[in-house]
């Protein structure tokens, strides 16, 4: 007998995504509030411990709380992109001037689908550490981003 066709919404691609959290406003309050909504919101697979780190760029402020989530979504990438967005708005996220000063949440995809997307991974530990450790424990490996 014929297996009955899946609903649209589960004949979507399931996409897994790694995820790198950073904030250095009331940092536990919002790391909460993030946890929060993103295991509401997505499918929550793996995350980080979180680790203090020094800010990088521009120095005169708060030290960072950075932590790497792994999720897996139905959502493509630049709509999940725009969703990491809205998340951060959600959480008071104000963009200023200064591209790496202050932030109560910042939400950077740094993996898709096995891939690496986001070159930070490789130039900051604030990003690779948390990343690896999601990887680790989860028994991943990525494949690098294309260099150009």
């Amino acid at each position: 007998m014929p297996s009955p066709s899946l609903p649209t919404e589960q004949a979507t691609p399931l996409h897994e995504c790694l995820i790198s959290l950073g904030s250095n406003i009331d940092p536990d309050h919002y790391f909460a509030q993030a946890l929060d909504i993103i295991g509401r919101e997505c499918n929550l697979l793996a995350r980080s411990k979180a680790i203090l780190t020094t800010p990088v760029g521009f120095k005169q402020q708060p030290d960072f709380l950075n932590a790497a989530l792994f999720v897996s979504t139905h959502l493509e990438y630049e709509a999940f992109r725009a969703y990491l967005k809205e998340v951060e708005d959600r959480l008071g996220r104000v963009r200023g001037t200064i591209k790496s000063g202050p932030r109560t949440m910042d939400l950077d995809i740094v993996a898709w689908d096995g891939k690496v997307v986001d070159e930070g991974y490789y130039q900051h530990d604030y990003v690779k550490t948390p990343v690896d450790e999601v990887l680790a424990s989860s028994g991943r490996t990525l494949e690098p981003a294309k260099r150009s």
